[in-house]
């Protein structure tokens, strides 16, 4: 195939992505007419972000705070819709940020696009935003969690290795550590991948998405967390495709990877989207609800 031909197939399916991608958010205007999104400026840039918080919580108590972190070509209000993190915030009693990265992803470090190309700080953003939501809602800052999919999955794992903020524990799904992460404080991990993950493979390397770069894989990935928490060796379990492998960690730390066994690059439990997305990515696997799973792993952490 020529370079021209190349870059013809590249546009039409960047094109096709955002044209499938969109027309999966016509059904979110009944969220986003209750809660606009916000905006926040950092950096000379305006930023935007959406704040669930139920109805019922209490503001004279300091509650939980979780990030969830969309995905690349995802925005703030996809992940609210598709995840369920306000269904689960509602049933739990925590408060959930949705923050946006810029066209559409994060810089992670080895990964994505637009801000990674133009070095965008989403650390220091990121650091700023919850420092101020948890001012404005009342949040436990010793109870600040961090979760995302994909290219948001991966900023997760930046986070934790970069962010001055106290982070008591992350929950990167279908992603992996691509940062050096050589200053990291100690925090509590639960990584959620799918073992026909493509994309992002499990046993590292390039996967299929448009960014070329070799990654390292899940497994070492964990163990380097280890390293950090000052971990044992992880045990190992499994119920039907999810095998469980946690390992116990210093000062009641928890480092645990979660593989389901021919789930794709998706979020575990999620809607599912378009058949276009579902062919490229594989659907939802049904094995697991990763929301519920990872709420419950957060739960029980505290920095």
């Amino acid at each position: 195939m020529t370079r021209l031909a190349s870059r013809t197939l590249l546009f039409f399916i960047v094109v096709a992505l955002l044209a499938v991608i969109g027309s999966f958010l016509v059904p979110l205007r009944v969220i986003a007419e209750n809660a606009p999104a916000a905006t926040f400026q950092f950096g000379g840039l305006e930023r935007t972000y959406r704040v669930f918080r139920p109805a019922t919580l209490s503001q004279g108590r300091p509650v939980p705070l979780v990030v969830m972190l969309h995905g690349g070509f995802g925005t703030g209000l996809q992940a609210e819709k598709a995840y369920h993190w306000d269904e689960a915030a509602t049933r739990f009693g925590f408060v959930v940020l949705y923050p946006d990265g810029i066209r559409r992803a994060w810089n992670a470090g080895i990964c994505c696009g637009a801000p990674e190309r133009d070095n965008v700080d989403d650390v220091g953003f990121l650091s700023a935003l919850i420092d101020q939501i948890a001012r404005d809602q009342n949040v436990d800052r010793s109870r600040i969690y961090l979760t995302g999919i994909s290219n948001g999955a991966m900023m997760a794992y930046r986070m934790a290795c970069e962010a001055p903020l106290e982070i008591a524990a992350i929950g990167p799904v279908a992603g992996t550590l691509t940062v050096s992460c050589g200053q990291a404080k100690p925090t509590s991990v639960l990584a959620v991948h799918g073992l026909a993950d493509t994309f992002v493979p499990f046993e590292g390397g390039v996967g299929k998405g448009f960014s070329r770069a070799s990654r390292p894989s899940v497994p070492a990935s964990l163990a380097h967390w280890r390293e950090i928490d000052g971990c044992s060796a992880p045990a190992q379990r499994s119920s039907g495709s999810v095998t469980e492998a946690p390992a116990a960690c210093a000062q009641g730390r928890t480092v645990e990877l979660i593989t389901i066994e021919g789930a794709g690059h998706q979020w575990p439990g999620s809607v599912p989207p378009p058949a276009f997305l579902q062919k490229l990515l594989g659907p939802p696997s049904t094995a697991l609800d990763a929301t519920v799973t990872l709420w419950q792993f957060f739960s029980t952490h505290r920095s």
